[in-house]
């Protein structure tokens, strides 16, 4: 029988803070603090207004990030609102290489690990449990990825990278918006990451992304674009 009606997508909202020259890390094994603390807490706000959040392979073995709500203030408001005290925290990985002693697996509510259908049993049996193994085809289909968040009841979806998981987002002309906070500081290493890879992007160089706003942060700049090129 075939399926009418789908679950909408969720809003897709990629966040990340990159240096002046272009990168979102540099090459030590410390990861580079880019916002300062104003822009750490609207983060952590935008967290605290999302259903899920979402990164990748490489973002999680590199920086080791918890993904939770900081604020004790914002995690009572959703609690009383009926939802869990921190969104659901989302792994994307290809190969499915992950280490299941980091902390991110202990901490938080719900958690999901999208991957190719080759690696789901593998990674399943090497989780343990610790999270919903979910494959999405013979590579990551990111589009299937946000049916299955649609399903799933998921309605605001944050992306915090790293490089190819927002290049793929805005190169498959799936994100809604792009929060880029840009900290006062030059990274200078070619071998640093860089927010964005090399893409065929929806309308190519001559599609202006739509600015929503631009202000400031402390002393980083936060500038807000709606990538989608306008449907006429």
């Amino acid at each position: 029988m075939p399926h009418s009606h789908h679950p909408p997508r969720p809003f897709v909202l990629l966040s990340v803070a990159a240096s002046i020259d272009g990168h979102i890390d540099d090459t030590t094994a410390e990861r580079l603090l880019l916002s300062g603390p104003e822009d750490f807490d609207r983060v952590d706000a935008e967290r605290a207004a999302s259903d899920a959040i979402l990164i990748g392979g490489v973002t999680l073995r590199r920086d080791e990030p918890r993904l939770l709500v900081r604020s004790a203030e914002r995690r009572a408001a959703r609690v009383a609102a009926g939802r869990p005290e921190h969104p659901i925290k989302i792994v994307v990985s290809g190969g499915g290489d992950l280490d299941p002693a980091l902390p991110f697996w202990h901490t938080g509510g719900e958690k999901l690990v999208y991957t190719t259908d080759a690696a789901a049993g593998p990674l399943r049996a090497r989780l343990g449990g610790r999270a919903e193994v979910v494959p999405i085809g013979a590579t990551v289909d990111f589009g299937a990825l946000l049916d299955d968040l649609g399903a799933r009841g998921v309605r605001r979806l944050m992306v915090e990278g790293g490089t190819s998981i927002l290049t793929a987002f805005l190169a498959q002309g799936l994100a809604d918006e792009l929060q880029l906070a840009v900290a006062p500081l030059l990274v200078g290493d070619p071998a640093a990451p860089r927010v964005l890879g090399p893409a065929r992007y929806p309308g190519g160089p001559a599609h202006r992304l739509r600015l929503l706003e631009a202000r400031t942060v402390g002393d980083v700049v936060l500038i807000r674009y709606a990538p989608k090129p306008e449907v006429p």
